[in-house]
């Protein structure tokens, strides 16, 4: 069955990027969106490549046509991501993921209600703090930028009840192989074929990852956050 849409969402330094690349590495079949923006080109950005460039006018008259998916303002720029990549996908015989916070992601589940959704989580607020500081003494991020991403982070990650699956990413090819297993499982789930015994296996690793079968592995992140959502919730 094509046309599978696929959400993934993560505060940012929580490795989504890498486990989305290495996904699409060994995944066949599998498009990926790239966004529509009005901010201009930085460096070496190329139009279609990191983004679609547009003026505002062209992105408002994309909104007012309901062309996208989803879509936001961000610091006076707008971000989104158009319908016709999963009707692309579609008529290719492919799926499609996409790489989108949790604003989007919600705006997406209101349009595509069958859409798979995962949400990436770092093992814990220190290692995130860390992955966050080695990555900007490279690319020379303002430490107050760092301290800002790790604000939204523990916005974000009380939302990760919304997905359907979750993945704590402190070991990368086991990260990996639970991303693989997810798309996998969900193909062979919506073809209504009898699964053959590998896919077993990947049915089973996926189902592990279930957001109701994620509650241990969860808490010690969330406590580590120290937020609301790491309190005892009602059954």
């Amino acid at each position: 069955m094509a046309g599978i849409l696929y959400i993934i969402s993560a505060p940012s330094g929580s490795g989504k990027s890498t486990l989305v690349n290495e996904l699409r590495s060994i995944v066949p079949n599998l498009d990926f969106s790239i966004s529509y923006t009005t901010r201009p080109p930085r460096g070496s950005e190329q139009n279609g490549r990191e983004y679609y460039f547009v003026t505002r006018d062209e992105f408002e008259k994309m909104i007012a046509e309901d062309r996208f998916l989803e879509h936001a303002e961000v610091f006076g720029n707008y971000y989104g991501t158009a319908c016709r990549f999963l009707d692309e996908a579609k008529v290719n015989g492919k799926d499609l993921l996409l790489d989108i916070d949790v604003q989007g992601a919600a705006q997406v589940r209101r349009k595509v209600p069958d859409a798979v959704s995962i949400f990436v989580m770092p093992p814990n607020k220190n290692i995130l703090e860390r992955r966050l500081r080695n990555r900007s003494q490279t690319d020379k991020v303002d430490p107050k930028v760092i301290e800002r991403r790790l604000e939204n982070a523990q916005k974000e990650i009380v939302n990760y009840k919304e997905y359907g699956y979750i993945l704590v990413n402190e070991i990368l090819d086991k990260a990996v192989e639970e991303l693989k297993a997810i798309v996998l499982s969900e193909r062979v789930r919506r073809s209504g074929k009898q699964p053959t015994p590998d896919e077993c296996k990947l049915i089973r690793v996926a189902e592990g990852c279930l957001l109701s079968n994620s509650h241990e592995r969860v808490r010690p992140v969330l406590e580590s956050f120290q937020t609301a959502a790491s309190r005892p919730q009602p059954r």
